[in-house]
């Protein structure tokens, strides 16, 4: 049940929401109202930088497990082969 609430908290936080066919964007241009008044301090995301690496290594490294049982498969049907090269000459 944590694991379903943590994966929809990084999911809303991560993913831009839709409003009608625009995005919302991170930035704006105006920092006071017509009146004067400052406007207060855009939200931060916070762990950025976390999140993106929570992401990006468990991927990477299924991927590496990936290509390497394929390449292994590949050796294995001896479809693909690497000759050794000796280099004695």
């Amino acid at each position: 049940m944590a694991a379903v609430w943590l994966f929809r908290r990084f999911v809303s936080l991560s993913v831009p929401r839709l409003v009608g066919t625009q995005q919302q964007h991170q930035h704006r241009t105006v920092v006071s109202t017509t009146s004067g008044a400052i406007l207060p301090k855009p939200k931060k995301t916070a762990f950025g930088l976390v999140r993106i690496l929570m992401v990006v290594a468990p991927f990477l490294y299924v991927g590496t497990l990936i290509s390497k049982n394929f390449a292994a498969l590949l050796e294995e049907h001896d479809i693909f082969v690497p000759e050794d090269d000796d280099d004695d000459d």
